[in-house]
């Protein structure tokens, strides 16, 4: 089975990514974590491909996805397709 890769751009102060990751850590999902104030690598491309630093964005192959509850319930939504950690 193919699994889509999976990448949240976030700083762990962030009340909204922290939402985001304590539901990734229920569903024991495996996602990539790109923390954009550790390293300015993250910052500099989330900046560049979606002209925000807007966090959490969770990378669906690529394809950013913002909004804390919208990534909530995609994940809910697609758990049973998606790579377990």
């Amino acid at each position: 089975m193919t699994y889509p890769y999976l990448e949240l751009f976030k700083f762990d102060s962030c009340p909204y990514c922290q939402l985001v990751m304590h539901e990734i850590e229920n569903l024991n999902i495996k996602v990539e974590m790109r923390d954009i104030i550790a390293n300015a690598g993250d910052r500099e491309r989330l900046l560049n491909d979606t002209g925000r630093q807007t966090v959490p964005c969770l990378y669906i192959d690529n394809k950013p996805m913002f909004e804390s509850r919208d990534i909530v319930n995609w994940l809910n939504e697609n758990q049973s397709n998606l790579e377990k950690a």
